[in-house]
C-alpha cells in the first residue's frame, strides 16, 4: 500500500472511530511506528487529524451531527435496502415503533400498503411517509421540534412511551459498536430512544456498515441490549462478529448490482 492510500484509510478510521493508537496502526499496515508517525504528522497539517499522546483522534466532534439531506445522500442505496428488508420483518397488526433517521425513513416508504399496522413515531417525515399509508395507524409523540430535523424531543416526548407496550422498535443510529452501545450525536434525540427501547419487546437495529464502530457523544443503549441487526456489512466485520458473540442476531442485506465490484 501506498503512502497516499495508507494516509486516507487512517483518516477514514479516525473518522468513524474517533481515535487510533499508533501501534494499532503500525499493526494494522505491517509497517513501522516512525512511518505512522510521519503519516498522523501529514494528516495533522492536512487539517484531517489531531495528534495526541501514543496515537491521533479526529478533528470532528463527537457531537457533530451531519445535516439531514447530507445524511440522506450518504451510503442512500444501502439505506434504501435496509429499509425494505426491516419493513418485511413487520407483522400484521402489530404495533411498532419507528424512530427517526434517514434509514427508518426508508423503511416507512417500503411498508406495503395493505399491511395493517399501528405505528408510533416522533419524526414528523416519518408521520408524513405513513399518512400515505391507507391501512397504518399513526400515533405521533409530543414534544418540541428539532428544527432542520423534524424530531421530536422533551419531556412529552419521552412520556408518551411510559405507558406502552409495543412489539418492536426500529432503530436508526449515529453509531454502533460492542464496547459503547447505540450512540447518538444528541441528547435530547437520545432521550426519546432510551424511552422508546424501554417500551418494545424487541430492538431492531438499522444500520449500514459505516455506522459500526462509530461512537457518537452519548449512549442510550447497550449493545447487549439488541435483538435484531439489520445491515449491509459483511459476515466478517469486526463488530459483527462481536455483536454475535453478544447473542445479538443479524441480518444481512446484500448489495445490489450496481453496487457490486466489476
Amino acid at each position: 500500500m501506498d503512502s497516499k492510500t495508507r494516509r486516507a484509510t487512517i483518516a477514514e478510521r479516525l473518522r468513524v472511530e474517533g481515535e487510533a493508537s499508533i501501534v494499532d496502526l503500525a499493526e494494522l499496515f505491517g509497517t513501522s511506528a516512525m512511518t505512522i508517525r510521519r503519516d498522523l504528522e501529514v494528516l495533522e497539517g492536512e487539517g484531517l487529524a489531531r495528534r495526541a499522546r501514543g496515537g491521533a483522534i479526529s478533528v470532528q466532534s463527537r457531537s457533530f451531527e451531519p445535516p439531514i439531506l447530507l445524511r440522506a445522500a450518504h451510503e442512500a442505496e444501502a439505506k434504501r435496502r435496509i429499509g425494505i428488508a426491516a419493513a418485511e420483518l413487520v407483522r400484521e397488526n402489530e404495533t411498532v415503533v419507528l424512530d427517526v433517521g434517514t434509514t427508518v425513513q426508508e423503511m416507512a416508504k417500503a411498508l406495503r400498503e395493505d399491511l395493517v399496522l399501528t405505528a408510533i413515531t416522533s419524526s414528523l417525515l416519518i408521520a408524513t411517509e405513513l399518512a400515505t399509508k391507507p391501512r397504518v395507524r399513526t400515533i405521533v409523540t409530543g414534544g418540541v421540534v428539532r428544527h432542520g430535523e423534524m424530531s421530536l424531543v422533551g419531556p412529552r416526548a419521552r412520556s408518551s412511551f411510559d405507558d406502552l407496550n409495543c412489539d418492536a422498535v426500529f432503530l436508526g443510529v449515529a453509531g454502533l459498536s460492542d464496547a459503547r452501545g447505540l450512540t447518538e450525536y444528541n441528547l435530547d434525540d437520545a432521550d426519546v430512544k432510551r424511552a422508546a427501547v424501554a417500551s418494545s419487546r424487541r430492538t431492531i437495529v438499522l444500520a449500514d456498515a459505516s455506522k459500526l464502530g462509530r461512537v457518537a457523544l452519548v449512549t442510550f443503549a447497550r449493545a447487549s441490549e439488541i435483538d435484531l441487526l439489520v445491515t449491509d456489512a459483511p459476515a466478517d466485520h469486526d463488530i459483527v462478529r462481536r455483536l454475535r458473540d453478544l447473542d445479538v442476531e443479524v441480518l444481512h442485506v446484500q448489495p445490489s448490482e450496481k453496487e457490486m465490484p466489476a
